[in-house]
C-alpha cells in the first residue's frame, strides 16, 4: 500500500514552515516569545528556528525593537512563482485588454487554503485607484473574487467553508450571516459574476467573474474594482459586467474551456 505523503513530514520542516506563516496576518513583527506561544514551541526552538531562516534571507530582525519580521527572500518566491505561472501568463493579455477598455483596475486572484490570493493585478491609469493587492491573502466570503471562488465549489465545501470561517465585519455593509452569503453564491452561479459592494473596503466596489480550465472547473476569478463613485449602478450594469463577462470568457478559451452557446457573453 502507498504510505500517505504527510507520513514522510519532517518535524523541524514543519515548524519552520509554520513559523514563516505566522508572519502572513496583521502584524509584521513579532517577538521570540510571541511565535512560540502561538506554535506551542519552546523558546530555544523558535530562536534556532529563526536564526537558520535569517541566515537564509526568509527573515530579519529588528535591531531596534530585537522582534523578526519577514525577509526578502519570501517575496524573491512569490515573483518567482508570478514569472513561471502559466494562468498568469496566460491572463496577462487580457488584463492589460480589460484595463484599457473600462480604465479600472483589473486584477486576477485564485483560491488557496480559504482565501483569496491575487496573483495579477494591472493598475488603471486614473489617479485615483484601488491599493495593488498583488499578492495578497484576502477572505473569501467578502471580496468579489471570493465569493465567485467560493460560489463554483461543491455545496459541501461551501457549507464546510461557511460555518469554519469566522465571518468578520470589515465594514458595515460586510455580510456576515452564512445562510444569507450561501443565497447569495446560488445568485452568483446563475448570474455569472459577484460583486463586492464596499463589503471589504469602504467606498471601493468590485466586480468579479469566473475563470475557467479545459476541464470546464473554475480555476482563478478576473475583477474589476475602483472607488465607487466611479462605479454607480448604471455603469455596472451597461458597461462593466458586459465587459467583465467577455473578458472572462475570452480567458477562459485560453485555458482550453469551450464556451457554450447559452454562456455567451450579449454585452
Amino acid at each position: 500500500m502507498q504510505k500517505n505523503k504527510a507520513d514522510y513530514k519532517i518535524k523541524s520542516v514543519s515548524h519552520a514552515l509554520d513559523l514563516l506563516e505566522v508572519f502572513t496576518g496583521n502584524e509584521p513583527e513579532l517577538g521570540v516569545t510571541e511565535i512560540g506561544k502561538r506554535l506551542g514551541l519552546h523558546k530555544n526552538n523558535v530562536f534556532r528556528i529563526l536564526a537558520t531562516l535569517e541566515t537564509r534571507g526568509y527573515v530579519e530582525q529588528n535591531r531596534s525593537t530585537d522582534n523578526y519580521r519577514l525577509g526578502l527572500k519570501p517575496l524573491e518566491l512569490g515573483k518567482a512563482f508570478l514569472r513561471n505561472c502559466a494562468l498568469t501568463s496566460q491572463c496577462k493579455e487580457g488584463v492589460k485588454n480589460l484595463v484599457s477598455l473600462c480604465n479600472e483596475t483589473a486584477s486576477v486572484g485564485v483560491f488557496r487554503g480559504g482565501k483569496v490570493i491575487y496573483i495579477d493585478v494591472e493598475e488603471t491609469t486614473e489617479s485615483v485607484r484601488v491599493v495593488s493587492r498583488l499578492g495578497a491573502a484576502l477572505p473569501a466570503y467578502c471580496t468579489s473574487i471570493g465569493k465567485v471562488l467560493l460560489a463554483f465549489r461543491e455545496q459541501d465545501e461551501i457549507l464546510t467553508y461557511l460555518k469554519k470561517t469566522p465571518l468578520t465585519a470589515f465594514t458595515e455593509k460586510t455580510v456576515t450571516d452564512w445562510e444569507a452569503l450561501n443565497h447569495q453564491f446560488s445568485l452568483i452561479r446563475r448570474q455569472g459574476y459577484a460583486i463586492d459592494n464596499e463589503e471589504y473596503e469602504l467606498s471601493v466596489k468590485c466586480l468579479a467573474v469566473p475563470v475557467k480550465d479545459h476541464s470546464g472547473s473554475v480555476v482563478a476569478g478576473l475583477s474589476i474594482s475602483g472607488p465607487a463613485h466611479r462605479l454607480p449602478a448604471p455603469r455596472i450594469e451597461d458597461e462593466l459586467i458586459p465587459s467583465l463577462i467577455n473578458a472572462g470568457q475570452e480567458l477562459s478559451k485560453r485555458l482550453g474551456y469551450h464556451i457554450n452557446d447559452s454562456e455567451k457573453s450579449t454585452g
